[in-house]
C-alpha cells in the first residue's frame, strides 16, 4: 500500500520548483471560436454560429509544458513549427506561460499544427485542422536533435510527447533517450500507435488503455500481473503506467511489482487534456525526487482536478495540494509484489 500524505506531496512539489523539465514532441495550437446557434443556414442544412469570442491555448506537447509550469517547475520545449502566424501565436502563448521557447524549430515547408474548434453552447460543432503529419526530413531531425541537446543541459526530467505529427522520428527519439541516460535523468514517454515500440529504455512509459490494446493486438488485462509484465517487457520500459479512465491507473514496475491506483475524481466534466496532465505531473514529481509510485499517485490526483473543469486547463500547485488534502485519509494505492 502506498499512502501519499499532504506533507509528502508538498515536499515533492516544492522540490520541483527548483528544477527544469524538458518536453520534446508534437506542438499544437488549439484555437477556439465560441458563439451561439439560433438558426439553420438557408444555404445548406448546417447550423449558423454567431461568433461571440475567440481564443487560443497551447496544445499537444505544448499543453504538457503548460502543465509543467503550472506546478511551479521550469520548462523547456523542443518541437517543430512553421514560419507562419500560427507559430508566432503559439510562441507568444508559451512565453506568456513562462515556457522557454529557444527550442522551437521553424520549418518553412511545414505548417504549424493548428486545430480550430467551433463551439456553441459548450458543444463542438466542427473542427478544422491545419497540419502536416509527415515525418520531418533528415535536416530538420538534425536541427531538432541539436535543439534537444542544448535544452537538455540542466534538465532533471525529459518528456517525449508523441501525437503522430512527425516530430518524434527514430533519430530524434534515440538521441533524446540516450541523452537522458548519459545525464542520469528519468524519461517519461506518452506514445501513440505509429511508433509505439520505438521508445525502448524509458523510465516511465505511459499509454492509455486503448493505445496499449491497439499496440498489443488484444484487450488490456489490468488485473493480470503476468500480462502487464509481458506488456512492460514488450515496450522495454522500467515502469509501465497505464491510464484506465474511470478505473484509475495501474503501474507495473520491475520484478513484477504492481501498483493499482483507483480514481479519486468526484465529478467529471471534461476529460480533454487529462493525459497531458498525467504526463506532466509524473515528470515534475520525478524531477522533484519522487519515486515512480509517488509520481503516479500524485498524477492521479492531478487528473481528478482537470477532469472536474470544463475545457483544457492545467492543475495548479494549489489545486493539486487541495485535492490531495481533500482525498485524505482515502489517499492510498495498493501494491502487489
Amino acid at each position: 500500500m502506498i499512502r501519499l500524505t499532504i506533507d509528502r506531496a508538498r515536499e515533492i512539489l516544492d522540490a520541483a520548483g527548483d528544477v527544469a523539465v524538458l518536453v520534446v514532441g508534437d506542438l499544437m495550437l488549439d484555437r477556439y471560436l465560441r458563439g451561439s446557434v439560433d438558426r439553420i443556414s438557408p444555404e445548406a442544412p448546417v447550423p449558423v454560429v454567431r461568433v461571440a469570442g475567440e481564443g487560443a491555448t497551447a496544445g499537444g506537447a505544448a499543453n504538457v509544458a503548460a502543465n509543467v509550469v503550472a506546478l511551479g517547475a521550469r520548462c523547456r520545449i523542443v518541437g517543430c513549427v512553421g514560419e507562419d502566424a500560427g507559430a508566432d501565436e503559439l510562441a507568444r502563448e508559451l512565453e506568456g506561460l513562462g515556457v522557454e521557447t529557444a527550442g522551437l524549430v521553424r520549418v518553412a515547408e511545414r505548417p504549424t499544427t493548428v486545430k480550430t474548434r467551433v463551439m456553441a453552447m459548450h458543444q463542438q460543432i466542427v473542427r478544422f485542422d491545419h497540419e502536416s503529419d509527415d515525418d520531418v526530413d533528415d535536416r530538420t531531425a538534425l536541427r531538432l536533435v541539436a535543439a534537444m541537446e542544448s535544452a537538455a543541459e540542466g534538465s532533471r526530467a525529459i518528456v517525449l510527447e508523441d501525437y503522430n505529427k512527425g516530430v518524434l522520428v527514430p533519430s530524434v527519439v534515440r538521441a533524446t533517450l540516450e541523452r537522458a541516460v548519459a545525464m542520469g535523468v528519468p524519461t517519461i514517454v506518452d506514445p501513440k500507435r505509429w511508433r509505439f515500440f520505438e521508445f525502448t529504455g524509458a523510465t516511465v512509459f505511459k499509454p492509455n488503455a486503448r493505445e496499449l490494446a491497439e499496440a498489443m493486438g488484444e484487450p488490456v488485462r489490468p488485473e493480470d500481473e503476468a500480462w502487464l509484465e509481458e506488456a512492460r517487457l514488450r515496450v522495454a520500459a522500467e515502469h509501465l503506467l497505464v491510464t484506465l479512465g474511470a478505473a484509475g491507473m495501474v503501474l507495473q514496475g520491475p520484478d513484477g511489482h504492481v501498483l493499482r491506483i483507483p480514481t479519486v475524481a468526484r465529478q467529471v466534466y471534461d476529460v480533454s487534456g487529462a493525459g497531458d496532465t498525467v504526463t506532466a505531473v509524473t515528470a515534475v514529481a520525478l524531477a522533484g525526487g519522487a519515486t515512480p509510485a509517488e509520481a503516479a499517485v500524485l498524477a492521479n490526483h492531478a487528473a481528478a482536478v482537470v477532469v472536474g473543469k470544463s475545457g483544457v486547463h492545467p492543475a495548479s500547485y494549489e489545486e493539486l495540494l487541495r485535492q490531495v488534502e481533500r482525498a485524505a485519509p482515502d489517499n492510498e494505492a495498493h501494491a502487489k509484489p
